[in-house]
């Protein structure tokens, strides 16, 4: 398609067209409207001047008779630019005037009328118009006075010349105007489409250009940068994931066939066929909790749960966790305690519940006190646990606080990342995605997961945006059994 095809087919050349069109026909409406209100008004001049006359020249006739009419009446006509007059007998002859001649019948029809004439001085033979009044004298006379109607024309071409110029200039400047803004807007509209283009070709780096206006155009870039940087982040993700299923879970599954295989050349007895059936079923739970966490994430990041938000009351969810984990966190040789005030909050249930979970079971495992492993006795304190959940200003709180060793500050930004363990936590089983999980749980609600130190120790924050309406509306809570995900 050549350029100026391209042009006439844009949305904004056709939109300038009907404007043009709307423009020019508003136009000449104005300008009808002014030519028809303008002879209205002139022929109103003419008739109220008409009846003037007539009325003073009947009282004239009235006062000297047929001669002293027909004396003003030729007074009358020798004036410049003098109006029609014409008297006639009862015969139709003429007595005294300046009109030469009418059209038939003017002179029988009492009133007004618009006629044909000619002026007895006139040399050529070209009939004018005029508006003329015929009244009807004693004794049958006839009295004609009228008035050219040429101002009246002369007005009607002058309207009809400005109004064929102005429609002339309205196309003109429209057709250009109409020209510039389409080649502007295909300007723009083609340099967006080569930057999709580039986009679809694999390039997610490419932004469609933004200028400096802030107009729709600029409005949709902007937009339209803004999806295509989440689109590079999940696309980056997503490779994120993949490489680390492919790297990551290598190993238990080369483990799992290794130890199948193991049992079906070494095993001799249906008790050694049950152990290995036992570690496997085993090592078959761990990957299906690591995907499951996968999904979540997956599920959590997409925003796909965000239909699924409720007001409840989030230290009930708190109390519940606690409720489920002191049984583990005892065992494990920890005091798990829960800290909480009313605190209604508008999210996923489900999620919230699971990524306080995580949270929980991080620092079961891996926030005992340093000191433990040595052989030293260490006090109560160091081996609790607080879940605390609380309001600060239009912000929840949610965290957990242990007395373990804690995570660098170089390396928080690192822990919440998909299968990252650190080098402290790789002893103990794990997939690590548990922080990956409350991050993206997090950032689903418009909130944020919080690494920091609780000297010694580490409190992990889930950061949500409190609903202060929700607090009218909660309802007793189910209680919740959140997957482990570690």
């Amino acid at each position: 398609m050549t350029a100026f095809g391209k042009l006439v087919r844009t949305t904004a050349f056709r939109l300038t067209l009907v404007y043009l069109l709307l423009f020019a026909m508003f136009a000449a409406s104005l300008l009808g409207y002014f030519a028809w209100n303008t002879r209205r008004l002139i022929t109103e001049e003419i008739t109220q001047t008409v009846n003037a006359e007539t009325s003073e020249i009947n009282v004239i006739y009235d006062r000297r008779g047929l001669v002293g009419l027909a004396r003003t009446i030729e007074y009358r006509s020798l004036r410049p630019g003098a109006n029609l007059y014409l008297v006639t007998s009862p015969t139709g002859q003429a007595i005294a005037g300046n009109v030469g001649s009418l059209a038939p019948g003017v002179m029988a029809t009492i009133g007004w009328s618009e006629t044909a004439y000619r002026r007895i001085e006139d040399t050529d033979d070209r009939d004018h118009r005029a508006l003329v009044r015929v009244t009807e004298l004693e004794n049958g006379f006839r009295l004609l006075i009228g008035r050219d109607l040429a101002e009246r024309r002369r007005l009607f071409v002058i309207v009809a010349k400005a109004a064929q110029w102005s429609i002339l200039i309205v196309v003109v400047l429209g057709l250009g105007g109409g020209v510039f803004v389409a080649r502007r807007v295909l300007t723009r509209i083609d340099a967006m489409s080569g930057t999709a283009h580039r986009i679809m070709t694999g390039d997610l780096s490419e932004r469609l250009p933004v200028g400096r206006s802030g107009d729709e155009l600029d409005r949709l870039a902007e937009n339209l940068n803004a999806m295509l940087e989440r689109i590079e982040a999940l696309m980056a993700g997503l490779k994120e994931v993949s490489d680390n299923i492919a790297h990551d879970l290598k190993t238990p599954l080369t483990r799992l066939r290794n130890r199948a295989e193991e049992a079906l050349a070494k095993s001799g007895c249906e008790a050694d066929y049950r152990a290995a059936l036992e570690r496997t079923i085993e090592e078959s739970d761990g990957l299906i909790r690591t995907f499951n966490a996968l999904l979540m994430i997956a599920r959590a990041e997409s925003g796909q749960a965000r239909g699924n938000m409720d007001d409840f009351d989030a230290a009930e969810v708190a109390g519940g966790i606690h409720e489920l984990y002191e049984p583990l966190a005892e065992e494990d040789g920890m005091t798990l305690k829960v800290r909480c005030e009313p605190t209604p909050v508008h999210a996923n249930r489900e999620l919230i519940s699971q990524a306080l979970a995580n949270l929980v079971e991080n620092a079961i495992k891996y926030g005992k006190p340093v000191a433990q492993t040595g052989g030293t006795v260490v006090s109560m304190d160091s081996r609790q646990i607080t879940i605390e959940a609380k309001r600060e200003g239009d912000q929840v709180l949610l965290s957990v606080t242990d007395r373990g060793p804690g995570i660098p500050e170089a390396d928080r930004k690192h822990a919440v990342e998909r299968f990252v363990r650190l080098e402290a936590s790789r002893t103990l089983p794990g997939s690590g995605l548990g922080l990956s999980l409350a991050s993206a749980v997090a950032t689903l609600h418009g909130g944020e997961l919080r690494l920091g130190d609780a000297q010694p120790g580490l409190v992990a924050t889930l950061v949500l945006p409190a609903r202060a309406a929700a607090g009218d509306r909660v309802a007793p809570p189910t209680p919740d059994v959140p997957q482990k995900v570690a």
